[in-house]
């Protein structure tokens, strides 16, 4: 079969889960299809996929062990948060044109009752950051990081992933907020842009075979917060700096998605429960619209202003092309993006 290039107006592209990943995802783990495009019946609209965004979570879905949320059936498209265009709709509140934030996943067009979608301003310079530093994982640093790790000025805060899409936001809103923000990065130029551009105060490359010294030579005073995305080895360099009373918000565990076995080592798990009870650690999960569906549009407000004036920056990884999505995918798992990856799939009519 052959997967066209481009998207057109005769056929839907899309790309499916074709098997279970074991460990890294391969391209045998994604299956291309081209279908008819979908009619919208009464109550539904057809929307058209302009950008696509690839986030670490869509590696869970990949897997069928438990989670929060249930697994993608082999044979499924895709999932993912879409920048689309609405092509015809038989639901009042929506328009043939309008554009807007929704979940169509890995491919052109898809059908939406209206539920979970928000329209966006047609003017919008950067339609893209709707999935990145005004979706999401904006939305994500921010609460996490305001509600959960409730900063005070002058404590100190580490984040990993500082220039990926949640992590770069938490660092920036941490100055803000009067803190000491240490991030950590894979690579030197990753870290000069965190402390260049983004204002983080330091910023540790976790290659580095000394890291957890450069870490604690960091955070003389300890670690009041730590943003947890990433776990593995930048967690464990964490854990004997954090203060009584630490915060630990945790959305994500990125170098953990494509482990097959337990890491090697004793177990930890005893030293670590006497840790959150010896210091009186608040360590919290949270799955950003399941828990603060009622804060999004305060939080579009504030980020949007402070965007507006140069208080946040964000840095964004273009993928041209549907076709791309599985490579850029993968590269993203294991941190050769610089930014939040998004696929531009095609351009607004």
């Amino acid at each position: 079969m052959t997967f066209n290039l481009t998207q057109n107006n005769q056929q839907n592209r899309q790309i499916r889960l074709a098997s279970r990943p074991h460990g890294k995802p391969t391209d045998s783990n994604f299956e291309w299809a081209s279908t008819d495009i979908p009619q919208p019946n009464q109550g539904q609209m057809l929307l058209r996929t302009l950008y696509l965004s690839l986030d670490p979570y869509m590696r869970g879905r990949m897997s069928d062990a438990p989670s929060y949320a249930p697994p993608l059936n082999i044979g499924d498209v895709m999932i993912g948060g879409t920048v689309s265009q609405v092509v015809r709709s038989n639901i009042e509140s929506f328009q043939a044109g309008d554009i807007v934030v929704a979940q169509s996943g890995w491919q052109d067009y898809s059908l939406s009752n209206g539920e979970g979608v928000y329209k966006l301003p047609k003017d919008m310079p950067h339609l893209s950051y709707a999935l990145g530093v005004l979706g999401m994982p904006g939305f994500t640093a921010y609460m996490g990081l305001t509600d959960i790790g409730k900063p005070q000025a002058g404590e100190t805060l580490v984040v990993a992933a500082a220039t990926g899409p949640v992590g770069a936001t938490v660092g920036q809103i941490g100055k803000l907020k009067g803190l000491n923000v240490i991030g950590v990065a894979g690579g030197a130029e990753k870290c000069r842009f965190a402390v260049e551009e983004l204002g983080f105060d330091q910023c540790l490359d976790h290659y580095a075979d000394d890291f957890a010294r450069q870490l604690a030579k960091a955070c003389p005073k300890g670690i009041d917060i730590y943003y947890e995305n990433v776990g593995g080895k930048v967690f464990d360099a964490v854990m004997p700096l954090l203060n009584t009373h630490a915060r630990i918000p945790v959305c994500g565990l990125a170098s953990q998605y494509n482990r097959t076995e337990l890491p090697d080592g004793k177990d930890r798990l005893s030293a670590l429960m006497g840790l959150i009870l010896v210091k009186q650690l608040t360590v919290k999960g949270f799955i950003i619209f399941e828990a603060y569906p009622q804060h999004f549009t305060p939080f579009l407000e504030t980020m949007g202003n402070w965007l507006a004036e140069g208080k946040i920056k964000t840095k964004e990884h273009i993928i041209n092309g549907l076709e791309h999505a599985p490579q850029g995918f993968v590269d993203m798992l294991y941190g050769q993006n610089f930014g939040k990856t998004v696929v531009k799939v095609a351009d607004i009519d």
